[in-house]
């Protein structure tokens, strides 16, 4: 989906229009999904988390000033959902790659992508699924996670060498 179209869906959500808003669910449904099943583990915490995010979404959307900053906005109240869901239950150590959240995509390569992937420290893993799967553009990564736009700029590209090495062993 185009920004400019993204932009239109966002300020008619604003406006109260349901079909818009129906459309950015069906746009951002999956890819949140998936990147909370990232952040968690545990899919039905994923699925809660998700469901969260488009109910705060849809009496919160109102308050945003910039489109834009929609997509930012949107995985950031994923991850603060996601964030409250996990302080709540046992801790977990791993970012996971589930090969059962691509279903309708998986073949041999994306499982051995992924496994390799897996093999990056979390906060690589995070940005490379956010990059690469999710879409995302690195100033919206650098907000989603507070950090400078550099220091994600630097992980993304010490994730690429480290799956190059990864790749040729």
């Amino acid at each position: 989906m185009l920004q400019s179209e993204l932009d239109l869906l966002v300020m008619s959500t604003k406006r109260g229009n349901q079909a818009a808003f129906n459309a950015l669910i069906n746009h951002f449904h999956r890819p949140l999904t998936h990147y909370a099943l990232k952040l968690c583990g545990d899919p039905e915490l994923a699925k809660d988390a998700v469901q969260e995010t488009w109910i705060s979404t849809a009496k919160q959307i109102r308050k945003l000033n910039d489109p834009k900053a929609f997509r930012c906005w949107l995985y950031k109240t994923l991850k603060w959902r996601v964030t409250d869901a996990v302080r709540k239950q046992p801790r977990i150590e791993s970012f996971t790659y589930s090969d059962a959240t691509y279903d309708d995509e998986t073949n041999d390569e994306k499982s051995e992508l992924l496994k390799m992937i897996a093999q990056l420290p979390i906060n690589e893993q995070e940005i490379v699924h956010l990059f690469y799967f999710c879409e995302m553009k690195l100033a919206e990564i650098a907000n989603l996670q507070d950090v400078p736009l550099g220091t994600v700029k630097s992980r993304l590209d010490r994730a690429r060498k480290q799956l190059h090495v990864i790749y040729q062993r």
